[in-house]
């Protein structure tokens, strides 16, 4: 979980370009959760960690909405729909395309990041028609 986490933070921070699996993404929001937990508990000990908390919060913010939109360019939507999540029942339809699997070979967005090895057998195909 950990090489996920810091995979999205320390390798993407603000990579908006390509694919995010769904274990890239949901591993960071696990991991990225678990962080805020701790502080918030640290928080709730002694105010001195508030500030902690919050500097953490606006650490993650860029690399929390890159992968975001690097997943949902996996599934082969544009970016610009993460903003669908502030609409109340329209973030549904974004909680759906979370869960969902990417597209199998390359898209318009980049490389398949689960089996890269197709993207071969997808080029091959398309220079012989």
């Amino acid at each position: 979980m950990i090489e996920w986490y810091l995979k999205v933070v320390r390798d993407n921070y603000a990579n908006f370009e390509g694919r995010a699996r769904r274990s890239e993404y949901w591993y960071f929001l696990l991991g990225n959760f678990i962080v805020m937990i701790a502080l918030g508990i640290l928080m709730a000990i002694s105010s001195i960690f508030a500030f902690a908390y919050g500097l953490y919060g606006l650490a993650v913010l860029v690399p929390s909405v890159a992968v975001a939109v690097r997943r949902l360019h996996d599934v082969g939507k544009s970016g610009w729909f993460y903003l669908l999540a502030f609409v109340p029942i329209a973030n549904i339809y974004i909680l759906i395309l979370f869960c969902t699997e990417g597209t199998v070979g390359a898209n318009e967005f980049g490389p398949d990041p689960k089996r890269p090895d197709m993207d071969e057998f997808n080029q091959i195909g398309k220079t012989e028609f």
